[in-house]
């Protein structure tokens, strides 16, 4: 029998129609005479669907129509169940609509990459490819990712941060604070998001201020960074896990304006959206070697002590002026998996994907290694017991 994949994209977030792109993208990369591809699109209003029609992106332009004709399904949070569920079951017959053996999340954003949806896999106990929650939630977080890098020798650029509740109680004590520390220009972004969404520079008070209260928008929690004012954005991708990992080429992202924005990475200067591979870019970035070794041997660093798995993409802030180097963020299910970065140092799409397959059914070998629980029962030995309440 094929192994059969599902594919898990779409999902409550910004970046909701990206992580379409991707999945179509991964999908029709899959080699089916090994694997069998079961699409699961999750709504924005956080159902469940799947069925052949979702292979096609041109059916998203009419996503009513689309979910017409899929059938709606859920997951049991049930350990050792792998199935897919029909929602309307029928009258006769089983309400299994398939059964998986590995999971491939192609999720991008809040409320899909950073830990929530790898916490159901790894409640149903399912293989599946990527980060699991506790990297997902640390590489989401710019904050947290921040504070992990620095405290193991990772350069970051300089930052603060405060929660949107501290911007409307403090807010000048607050700024007083970012003009002393970091001084202008900066930039402003959510914690929890990607995709460039919320982000923007500042070079004056007035600036910062609105752009403090759009990033306010889209995340309780916020930070202002120093902005390298002579930059130039470097991004790599890792493959592996912690323990074993390797660098791709790098690339260099053309950006049209000070910012790499949305427009930038997703649509390609056209009004088709095709991906992160559509993208203006170098590949490979024109740089020294030594400082190519440098950012891939940094990517890696990140990789490893963020405990990350399965292919990521790091982005990196070179400072022409000095030389310096600074990981800027790591996007754990990056756009378009990266493909382009892999293709680029010699691993074809459909290996990839094998990759990613492998390193999912390694992983559930791996912990399925480990003590997770005793078959002891206390209670039937009569111990830690005493009028009913436990010593």
């Amino acid at each position: 029998m094929k192994t059969r994949i599902g594919v898990f994209f779409g999902g409550r977030s910004t970046e909701h129609e990206i992580s379409v792109i991707s999945a179509s993208q991964a999908m029709h990369a899959i080699n089916r005479e090994k694997y069998e591809v079961i699409p699961v699109y999750i709504t924005k209003q956080g159902h469940y669907y799947s069925g052949d029609a979702l292979f096609d992106v041109a059916n998203y332009r009419d996503v009513p129509a689309l979910l017409a004709r899929c059938q709606e399904v859920y997951m049991r949070p049930i350990y050792g169940d792998y199935n897919i569920y029909k929602v309307k079951k029928p009258i006769f017959g089983t309400d299994v609509y398939a059964t998986l053996d590995v999971v491939i999340p192609v999720l991008h954003g809040s409320n899909v990459e950073d830990g929530i949806f790898e916490g159901l896999l790894q409640t149903i106990g399912i293989p599946y490819a990527g980060c699991d929650v506790l990297a997902s939630a640390n590489g989401m977080d710019k904050i947290t990712m921040k504070m992990i890098l620095q405290a193991n020798g990772v350069p970051v650029v300089d930052y603060t941060w405060f929660t949107d509740r501290e911007w409307s109680a403090k807010r000048d004590d607050i700024i007083s604070s970012i003009e002393s520390r970091l001084g202008y220009p900066v930039i402003v972004k959510p914690a929890n998001l990607g995709s460039s969404v919320g982000i923007g520079r500042a070079r004056n008070r007035e600036q910062l201020i609105g752009r403090i209260n759009d990033a306010g928008r889209y995340s309780a929690r916020l930070i202002v960074e120093h902005m390298v004012d002579d930059l130039q954005e470097i991004n790599c991708s890792v493959l592996g896990d912690c323990d074993e990992y390797q660098a791709s080429v790098l690339e260099e992202p053309i950006k049209s304006g000070e910012i790499l924005s949305y427009t930038d990475k997703y649509m390609g200067g056209t009004k088709g959206a095709k991906g992160m591979q559509s993208a203006q870019k170098r590949i490979p970035a024109e740089l020294p070697a030594e400082v190519t070794r440098r950012i891939q041997f940094l990517a890696g660093e990140t990789f490893r002590v963020l405990s990350c798995h399965g292919v990521s993409r790091i982005d990196f802030i070179l400072d022409r002026s000095c030389g310096e180097i600074y990981v800027n963020e790591i996007n754990t299910i990056p756009g378009s998996l990266s493909f382009y970065l892999w293709e680029a140092t010699g691993i074809p799409f459909d290996s990839l994907m094998d990759r990613l397959v492998a390193l999912a059914l390694k992983r559930k070998r791996q912990q399925g290694k480990k003590t997770v629980s005793y078959d002891q029962n206390i209670f039937s030995l009569g111990g830690g017991l005493k009028g009913g309440k436990i010593k």
